[in-house]
């Protein structure tokens, strides 16, 4: 239903939305995060990407009173999962909570500035005390083992994470100390490390998903409570958080990919199976025909007779099966019936499904046209003036449509035995399905009145008639908006129940899917309230451009060694696409 999205954004219920904001203002550095507090998502550009990731690093290091390079350690082990940490450090204390993410904050110094010569355990060379750093474990080895050691962790991928090369030592490496050894003979590698650290927010992060938009929008959102949730992004696609395909509800993750994969596969052969195949009377599969016997044999062992459909033994000769006569009609028996039975009942809501969503694509179209007529009615001479209604019942049939045409597919497993077998008697379901499906039938009613209110001429109306429409569509717009919200709470309370927690149900919005806010960067060193924000990079981090941080999700492109002939990453692109 690709037609679905950015729909809802050109028609919606008005908002007395708070445009104040809440602003974060960093101890370091000037500037100030601004978002919408009405929104419970955000867009997180490259702008904004390290300013987001301060956010959580900032809360981090006030209530544990550690470094940056420590809280971020912090955060990269519990996936940037904030309320999590604090609840370890509150549950098991600070050292548990240092010890298992391998921060090591008190430094145990070493003996490099009386010790002239010190050899290094590794490459077992003598090294001056120049060529050798040591961590905060205390650890000591020669330079060109630390930066060997980055540069095969960096591209096994463990370079949000270096662990200390001493055996059975588990310290993180300081971040400083990684930039400025690779700096010196590895500047590539100093890049791609520090990327990885910024893209960390994003990759690792749990509340954070790249916006899966192709050609990439460069976006990332960021969702404050439930993760099981529709947003749209500020590039106008709308998704699913949870798994990044189109928004679904009121089916559940789960549900909408075998739906989605059950259509793919079986509206293209579902009507040549039914010609060319038959099914077997012992497992149910479809089993073709290759030959020209009529005793065929299925991959599960079970003979049966082509003609009939019976199941047979293996005794045969060109002209009969033996002990097997199909010449007289019979009733088929329930075995050979149910792939049938399967077939029809998948076909049932598979065609309800593709009607309303036909009809939605069809209903888009209402758009030019009604703006026609309210054009033409507010250049009458009439006393009605405000057309908002119009607008508003336009709206709630585009969320209406899309939720009764998933609807079906949701219905198709919550009723059948594919997902659900065990869950409830044969009884129980019947009662189930019978109370979902008078929900619906009553949603559907009222989505076809106002549909076919929606399309009359109200511009060549009179007044005293126009005002009955209006009446018509605020009152069905108010009656639809309630059978939806009861429907979700239907499925919620009276449907899945306990099994919320393997499917998920994204929560009816009234007024539609959230358009994530922009989670702005204001600078003050600018002196320009609502100009170029200016952000620091982290500490010890390299040269950047001119915005600021080395987001991969922006049209950037960078020489890496900071030389004009070096190789450049085009840093518009997600980590798995970035060679």
């Amino acid at each position: 239903m690709d037609d679905y999205v950015s729909t809802d954004d050109d028609y919606h219920y008005s908002d007395d939305q708070d445009d104040s904001a809440v602003a974060y203002e960093s101890d370091e550095t000037d500037y100030q995060l601004l978002t919408s507090k009405a929104s419970s998502t955000q867009v997180i550009t490259k702008e904004s990407l390290l300013a987001a990731q301060r956010e959580d690093l900032h809360r981090v290091m006030d209530m544990l009173s550690v470094k940056e390079q420590h809280a971020r350690t912090l955060l990269i082990y519990h996936r940037w999962d904030v309320e999590k940490l604090f609840a370890v450090y509150v549950e098991k204390g600070i050292t548990h909570l240092f010890a298992e993410a391998g921060v090591t904050v008190d430094k145990r110094h070493s003996d490099l500035s009386v010790r002239s010569l010190i050899m290094c355990e590794i490459c077992t060379e003598d090294v001056t005390s120049d060529e050798a750093t040591s961590m905060d474990c205390g650890h000591c080895f020669c330079n060109s083992c630390w930066m060997e050691h980055f540069v095969v962790k960096i591209n096994e991928g463990q370079s949000k994470c270096i662990r200390c090369m001493a055996h059975k030592c588990y310290s993180i490496c300081d971040e400083a100390v990684v930039r400025t050894l690779l700096g010196r003979k590895y500047p590539d590698m100093a890049e791609k490390y520090e990327r990885f650290l910024l893209e960390s927010y994003i990759e690792d992060n749990k509340r954070v998903k790249w916006c899966p938009s192709t050609p990439h929008c460069g976006n990332a959102i960021r969702v404050d409570d439930d993760e099981s949730c529709e947003v749209e992004c500020s590039c106008g696609l709308q998704f699913c958080f949870s798994c990044l395909s189109e928004p679904h509800s009121p089916c559940s993750c789960l549900m909408w990919e075998l739906w989605a994969k059950k259509c793919r596969d079986e509206s293209e052969t579902v009507n040549w199976m039914t010609v060319h195949t038959k099914p077997c009377p012992k497992c149910h599969k479809p089993v073709e025909k290759i030959g020209g016997c009529n005793l065929v044999s299925c991959i599960c062992g079970q003979p049966f007779c082509w003609v009939c459909g019976g199941a047979t033994g293996r005794e045969h000769n060109w002209s009969s099966i033996t002990g097997h006569s199909c010449g007289r009609y019979k009733d088929q028996k329930k075995s050979a019936e149910r792939a049938r039975r399967d077939l029809y009942r998948y076909m049932h809501y598979h065609n309800r499904y593709k009607a309303h969503t036909d009809s939605f694509k069809l209903e888009t179209k209402l758009k030019e046209t009604i703006q026609e007529k309210i054009d033409i009615s507010e250049e009458k001479d009439s006393k009605l003036r405000d057309y908002s209604w119009v607008i508003n019942g336009l709206s709630r049939l585009f969320r209406s449509r899309r939720i009764l045409s998933y609807s079906y597919a949701f219905a198709f497993y919550m009723f059948g035995h594919e997902l659900f077998k065990d869950e409830m008697s044969e009884a129980q379901r019947e009662i189930k399905k019978n109370l979902f499906e008078d929900q619906q039938q009553q949603l559907e009613a009222n989505i076809e009145k106002i549909s076919k209110i929606l399309e009359e001429p109200f511009d060549t109306f009179p007044d005293d008639k126009v005002m009955e429409i209006r009446m018509q569509i605020i009152t069905l717009s108010a009656v639809i908006d309630k059978l939806c919200q009861k429907m979700y709470d239907c499925i919620e309370n009276d449907l899945l129940g306990s099994l919320n927690h393997i499917h998920n149900i994204a929560p009816y919005k009234s007024k539609g899917i959230e358009r994530a806010s922009e989670l702005s960067v204001w600078s003050n060193k600018a002196n320009n309230i609502g100009g170029t924000a200016e952000v620091d990079q982290p500490s010890g981090s390299r040269s950047s451009d001119g915005h600021g941080c080395s987001s991969p999700k922006r049209a950037r492109k960078e020489s890496v060694g900071g030389g004009t002939g070096g190789r450049f990453f085009d840093l518009n692109l997600p980590a798995e696409f970035v060679d």
